[in-house]
């Protein structure tokens, strides 16, 4: 008689288990006995009883519950996948164990670069248990984790539909969502002027005998319909993006336009006629820009199109004259601008702005900055611009230059578009406005759909779109002046649009900016004799020195310039040190008459401090340079590294009081250094926010696993965590997460096909811009207690007094984060390196001033939700 594990228990055992590499060795000798057992099957149908067949699934079964309990988990995974092949009977009882195999297993192939390996333990899975919405769910995490999006939002979708009211699957679908369908698409399809603009002037192209088209990256249909709408005979439509093209296909169809507009999913690069489409077609729609104008891949596109989709363009003066045999692309061209700026908000992102964080001299530091580089010359490791709504950044922005033309394009002309890589990098002096400190070139850009229709995305604009920022990078900046003429270049060596602050004339001298940025030139001087002779003496500096250049995230530098946040970690961690000294020294004087080693050691050893933030910290160097302190930091990569290694020597710290705990994993013996107490750590530091302005997944379990690790008296930082939020009305937030009706898509039924992307918490706002009316005062909405279980829960229901009349649109939320009982950081701030977050809500909420309003406030897995409605009678605020 066999004996059945209670595996569930068995598998709480098994959290912390080691790797066994000869695993996979044991399951890739499994014979494929995909023949013989298909054979196998029709015997057994054939003969009823079979003691062969039932021996093996029964010592299967048996050998599958031992390796299991040995840690071997492919070997048992292998055992599972015979046993259940064979005995179909024992699905139902060996499904849990199953899976925990399974995941345990994955989780092994992972770490050992097996994915192929990995996703087909996952297909056999599923051939076993097709509607199992664990299994299904596991599997779009592991697609999502390794980039390919479309798939997991499959698995998420089925799983959603085997159990709709499964918090995992539905979280991760809407992660995915964000990923798939990204926010920018509401805001655009709400943009009625964009979309009408488009309309007149794909149906002015039209008229004059453009009558078969082609809309390269159709994203939901819409340029296709507006096409097929207008009287194109004609009409087809690619996109990349499965997730898109199904949305497009299901459009299309639901417009009843699924006969006559073809959609292939598939590059624009990759069409061929007439392998893809019949013949050539004679106009070409597309909106394949972004904010850098060139970022999508626009001039590649338009390049093959002309030489391999399209009709020769017209020749002649007449431009948009009859079309008949000749083709043509809307947009026409673009015109793009751009202006020097001084914004401290881009500022705080992309340099160091500060000489010390939490009490550490940055002096050693290095050259840190951001990824993003205006250098003319390309670089794969970086990005030639990032993306801001100027208008919406918090503190605003100076203009210190007048805008100026930068480039124009002609789409309609191939050999312009061939040519724009090959340019000479083009020299543009700006005369300065006023003064102030250079910290970008702030770009946007007029798209010329044909003669009559343009569309702008200028920072005045009421445009769904953002601005290209090109970020000044200098230790200390520079600071411009009237009569100064700052010298810009701009270039498109790899296709991409650069544009990059270079030099700036000043009384008859030109100062070099690159130069600048290695001699570390002062951000201003009250002698302007000696600012010149400063600035041009540093020409002379010799630049053979190799630089100490790290690249950090922009929220990584944002950080690192939040101050408040470094010096409140800094008081918190001497406090506690503090305390632990005292309570040393009263064990040492309570243990005087009777003296032991124990104490005498305890209080000899350093306190341990383990520091898990994610990416780029210092809290552990600021911990190590309390004294008696041995630091353990999670920093993993390697110049980030040598960045913290001269910042203790620098500032005396000891590199035998700072360690790199990562690097030890790798390691057989794979253990720290431990004190030779039974709790391990005097604090350690949890990154409990993202920089998105949600709580970070998986956080409750990290501090409950924390809690057990502490000696008596530490403490893990931050101690708690309190959300407030507040009742908003704001249209942007609508506008921005889901498609309001018809009327903005020109009458197209859009709607309910791309909301089913739509997302519940929308991330990545700026409160202190984010056009809203204040319909409440901040109420304390959750408590998360990271020391204490206890005082934890799920649910809270919340009762706010509205204190205007107006519509409740959203609910925006943040984060106090208490490191001590009397210590807090607030992720709100404009010096915070966080961002916000908002509960959309599905229906906005009439609400009268003086109403009550009652908000079913729930925390799942480190995801918040939140249900508002309007209480009958008035009551008091809990």
């Amino acid at each position: 008689m066999l004996h059945f594990r209670n595996l569930g228990l068995v598998g709480d055992m098994f959290l912390s288990g080691l790797f066994s590499a000869r695993t996979l060795v044991l399951l890739n000798g499994m014979p494929n006995t995909s023949t013989r057992q298909k054979h196998g099957r029709r015997t057994r149908r054939r003969r009823r009883a079979d003691p062969a067949r039932n021996e093996l699934v029964s010592s299967s079964l048996e050998s599958a519950q031992q390796c299991l309990f040995n840690q071997d988990y492919g070997t048992a995974f292998a055992h599972y996948l015979l046993v259940l092949n064979l005995a179909p009977v024992f699905k139902d009882f060996a499904r849990e164990s199953f899976r925990f195999t399974l995941f345990k297993w994955a989780e092994e192939l992972d770490s050992l670069g097996r994915i192929q390996y990995l996703f087909d333990c996952y297909e056999q899975a599923l051939e076993l248990f097709p509607d199992d919405e664990v299994i299904l769910n596991s599997m779009g995490e592991h697609l999502f984790r390794m980039g390919f999006r479309d798939e997991a939002a499959g698995y998420f979708h089925k799983a959603l539909k085997m159990r709709p009211d499964y918090p995992e699957a539905r979280e991760n679908f809407y992660r995915v969502a964000n990923w798939l369908v990204e926010r920018w698409h509401f805001f655009m399809l709400n943009d009625h002027g964009r979309n009408q603009k488009y309309q007149q002037a794909i149906q002015k192209a039209v008229q004059k005998g453009c009558n078969t088209v082609l809309d390269i990256g159709t994203g939901t249909g819409i340029l296709g319909m507006c096409a097929k709408k207008a009287g194109a005979a004609e009409v087809y439509a690619c996109e990349l993006s499965k997730t898109m093209y199904e949305l497009a296909c299901e459009v299309v169809s639901a417009n009843g336009m699924d006969g006559s507009i073809k959609i292939l999913h598939m590059k624009s690069l990759e069409m061929e006629v007439p392998k893809d489409i019949p013949h050539r077609v004679s106009l070409v729609v597309t909106e394949t820009v972004d904010a850098g104008l060139f970022g999508e891949g626009i001039i590649e596109s338009l390049i093959h199109a002309w030489h391999h989709l399209l009709l020769p363009p017209k020749r002649g003066e007449n431009e948009f004259g009859e079309q008949s045999a000749t083709g043509r692309v809307i947009p026409a061209g673009a015109t793009v601008f751009g202006m020097a700026v001084e914004c401290s908000e881009i500022r705080r992102h992309h340099r160091l702005c500060v000489t010390k964080v939490g009490g550490l001299s940055m002096a050693a530091a290095g050259e840190l900055h951001s990824p993003v580089s205006c250098s003319s010359e390309p670089d794969d490791s970086m990005e030639p611009y990032t993306t801001e709504r100027l208008s919406r950044l918090p503190g605003g922005y100076k203009p210190l230059t007048e805008p100026f033309t930068a480039l124009n394009i002609d789409f309609n002309n191939v050999q312009e578009l061939e040519g724009l890589s090959s340019r000479e990098v083009q020299e543009i002096r700006l005369p300065v406005i006023q003064q102030g400190e250079l910290d970008a070139l702030a770009v946007w850009f007029q798209l010329h759909l044909d003669e009559e229709n343009s569309l702008s995305t200028g920072p005045q604009e009421d445009t769904c779109w953002e601005q290209a920022i090109y970020p000044f990078h200098s230790a200390k900046g520079f600071v411009l002046k009237p009569r100064d003429e700052l010298i810009v270049e701009v270039s498109c060596r790899d296709a991409y649009l650069r544009l990059c602050s270079v030099a700036v004339l000043r009384d008859g001298h030109k100062i070099s900016l690159d130069k600048l940025m290695d001699s570390q030139y002062p951000v201003s001087n009250p002698n302007p004799e000696a600012e010149l002779c400063s600035a041009l003496a540093c020409l002379q500096t010799d630049q053979s020195q190799a630089r100490d250049f790290c690249m950090l995230e922009c929220s990584e530098i944002a950080l690192l310039n939040n101050q408040d946040y470094h010096q409140s970690f800094c008081t918190v961690l001497a406090k506690l040190i503090s305390q632990l000294k005292v309570k040393c020294q009263n064990q040492e004087r309570g243990s005087a008459f009777q003296p032991g080693p124990a104490v005498a050691t305890r209080c000899a050893s350093p306190f341990y401090v383990l520091d898990v933030s994610e990416g780029f910290s210092l809290l552990s160097l600021i911990a190590a340079s309390q004294g008696h302190v041995k630091a353990f930091s999670s920093v993993e990569k390697k110049k980030q590294q040598e960045v913290l290694k001269r910042l203790a020597r620098s500032n005396s710290v000891s590199e035998q009081h700072l360690e790199f705990w990562l690097n030890n994993t790798e390691d057989e013996q794979g253990m720290l250094q431990r004190p030779s107490r039974e709790k391990l750590w005097s604090a350690i530091i949890l990154d409990c926010v993202e920089t998105c302005g949600l709580i970070r997944q998986k956080l409750m379990e990290k501090a409950s696993l924390a809690r057990c690790l502490l000696e008596e008296g530490g403490r893990i930082f931050p101690g708690k965590i309190v959300v407030y939020g507040m009742l908003v009305e704001s249209e942007t937030l609508l506008l921005e997460s889901a498609v309001q009706g018809q009327e903005p898509t020109l009458g197209f039924n859009i709607a309910p096909f791309i909301n089913q992307f739509t997302v519940p918490v929308h991330v990545f706002l700026d409160f202190s811009t984010l056009e809203c009316r204040h319909l409440s005062e901040s109420v304390e909405l959750f408590v998360l207690n990271l020391m204490d279980a206890n005082a934890n829960y799920i649910n809270r229901e919340v009762k706010v007094q509205a204190t205007s009349t107006g519509r409740i649109t959203a609910i925006p939320f943040w984060y106090h984060i208490y490191l001590d009982e009397e210590i807090s950081v607030s992720t709100l701030g404009q010096a915070a390196h966080w961002k916000q977050a908002a509960v959309v809500l599905q229906q906005p909420l009439e609400v009268r001033a003086g109403e009550w309003v009652r908000l079913a406030v729930k925390l799942h897995k480190s995801t918040i939700s939140i249900l508002a409605h309007i209480e009958s009678t008035p009551q008091q605020m809990e």
